[in-house]
């Protein structure tokens, strides 16, 4: 099995209605018994772990607001596979998307290091090495959808919800 990143913008208000119950997250995650997604989601497919490691240098943690665009937040709801999900609030969306902002492919691309992200086991590890510059393009691809999911719920004042399924 792979481990696919997703994230879903939503307003804070949405978020708050789920928290307060936690049996409506997993419908609002997977509307249509899994046969849809939420308005407002992005999948990273496998690409998260190598966004996080270009972003933080780090198999997970690191200086936030970076450490959180991928896999930060606070974990609430019901484990959906690889954990619950997670949440970030309106406030700290707009943080990651400031911090985000400056960051474009040059500066990510020389934060590349095939041999320490397979040394730390990036997932999937296999490909850093591998794949090389082929890897770092799919990872710099993602990371653009990634920068401007962040930048466009900021603009709306989202709450962002990461999980990985």
């Amino acid at each position: 099995m792979s481990m696919v990143g997703y994230l879903i913008a939503l307003p804070e208000s949405k978020l708050a209605e789920l928290r307060a119950d936690e049996e409506l997250v997993e419908e609002f995650l997977f509307p249509d018994d899994g046969d849809s997604e939420p308005e407002n989601s992005i999948d990273l497919d496998k690409a998260w772990h190598g966004i996080h490691y270009l972003l933080t240098s780090e198999v997970e943690g690191g200086p936030e607001p970076l450490s959180l665009a991928v896999i930060g937040g606070e974990e609430f709801g019901p484990d959906i596979g690889y954990g619950p999900p997670r949440f970030l609030t309106s406030a700290q969306v707009q943080a990651i998307a400031e911090a985000l902002t400056p960051l474009g492919r040059p500066e990510l691309a020389a934060r590349f290091d095939p041999q320490d992200m397979e040394r730390k086991e990036i997932y999937p590890a296999i490909i850093w090495t591998r794949d090389g510059d082929e890897a770092l393009d799919y990872v710099l691809d993602n990371y653009e959808v990634l920068r401007e999911h962040f930048l466009d719920a900021a603009t709306r004042g989202d709450a962002v919800i990461q999980l990985l399924a």
